[in-house]
């Protein structure tokens, strides 16, 4: 029989390597040479990880303890730089990646809080941050915007995988089931939001705008 433990360490490797597989698919299609595609796919894949571990206070994190942690990441980069066309064939491959990760972060995150005595809300926003600090930390590598902040549905859809696994436990539901519901329904949302284009409302106006100031006039103040 697979301890709470022991399935909560597979998810996070899950989730580890198919970051790291979205951080090496963006470090391609931005042309980075192999060792800046591996430290992406590192990064990816272990930071929203390391992250939670300094919050509640598994230090030394494991992914700097476990050699399995960059043993997958590597794994996952190496097999993106040499099979790119493989992996390419996917539909929209990275948000793809991205939704799996997002999924299995989301629910071990959230265990592994409850684990360590977080309250249930904190268990919660400890599972949605797992689930997309490794992202967010590769679109500032990559100097783009954090899909979290413009994307469809994104730590929303995290948010909500990891409250069903805190709803759960306080249930007394098993964790596998608690798991398997809130990861599915997590990429569930994430895959419907990147099809129909499903996304929170959205600040149509700059704070100039909405003043009502024209920022041609301020540039022709100056």
């Amino acid at each position: 029989m697979i301890t709470i433990e022991t399935f909560v360490h597979i998810l996070d490797l899950g989730g580890t390597f198919v970051f790291a597989i979205s951080g090496a698919v963006a470090a391609v299609n931005r042309r980075l040479d192999i060792f800046g595609i591996l430290v992406l796919s590192f990064v990816t894949g272990n930071f929203g990880g390391i992250t939670r571990d300094v919050l509640i206070g598994a230090v030394p994190p494991a992914a700097l303890t476990d050699g399995r942690y960059l043993l997958v990441s590597v794994l996952a980069g190496l097999i993106t730089f040499f099979w790119y066309a493989g992996v390419d064939r996917l539909r929209s491959p990275v948000l793809l990646f991205d939704a799996v990760g997002l999924s299995f972060f989301a629910v071990a995150g959230a265990q592994k809080a409850i684990t360590f005595g977080l309250s249930p809300a904190m268990a919660a926003l400890l599972g949605m941050l797992t689930g997309i600090g490794g992202g967010m930390t590769r679109d500032v590598l990559l100097t783009d915007i954090p899909q979290v902040l413009r994307s469809d549905l994104y730590a929303v859809a995290a948010l909500i995988g990891a409250s069903i696994v805190v709803i759960g436990h306080m249930l007394g539901f098993s964790y596998g089931a608690s798991a398997l519901a809130g990861g599915a329904f997590c990429f569930a949302l994430r895959f419907m939001a990147i099809r129909h284009g499903w996304h929170l409302p959205v600040a149509q106006l700059s704070a100039q705008g909405r003043a009502g100031i024209d920022p041609s006039n301020d540039k022709k103040s100056h």
